[in-house]
């Protein structure tokens, strides 16, 4: 199954035919700790090949409610960090936060995250809703975004 195995400063990374499955990877997980040469507190856990997948969090205000702040990206991790549906959810990049327009007080919240091949994690946020205070957020999927300042 395995053709090839690269060990660098970097990590490990092996390559294989084909996809690999939890048992495969639970192996190698076991063979790489049995190393002598290889400190087994900085193994991380072994995963599969993952994408990105990007989102955008709709419906939120851009004022937040009780103070005269603005939504900014300390807010915006939090309210990852408090909603139980974004749970093994590993960002790519820090989220970005844009206001809709001047003249009205929602803005939208640009998300990265890394993602497995079937894309399962996006498919499962894609049309959820949360609460962030009074208001009710919804999840959309969306292409590639560039960078927003």
């Amino acid at each position: 199954m395995v053709d090839f195995i690269c060990l660098d400063t970097t990590g490990i990374t092996i390559v294989t035919n084909k996809v690999a499955t939890n048992l495969n990877l639970q192996i190698i997980e076991n063979y790489v700790k049995d190393l002598k040469h290889i400190n087994c507190d900085e193994v991380e856990s072994l995963r599969l090949s993952q994408l990105k997948s990007y989102l955008k969090v709709i419906d939120i205000p851009y004022l937040q409610e009780n103070s005269e702040s603005s939504l900014n990206l300390s807010v915006v991790k939090e309210i990852i960090k408090k909603n139980y549906i974004f749970n093994n959810i590993v960002l790519t990049f820090k989220p970005r936060v844009i206001k809709i327009s001047p003249k009205l007080d929602m803005a939208i919240i640009w998300i990265d995250i890394w993602d497995v091949q079937s894309s399962s994690k996006v498919k499962g946020l894609i049309n959820r809703y949360f609460n962030v205070g009074s208001y009710i957020a919804t999840i959309r999927s969306t292409n590639m975004n560039s960078r927003v300042s």
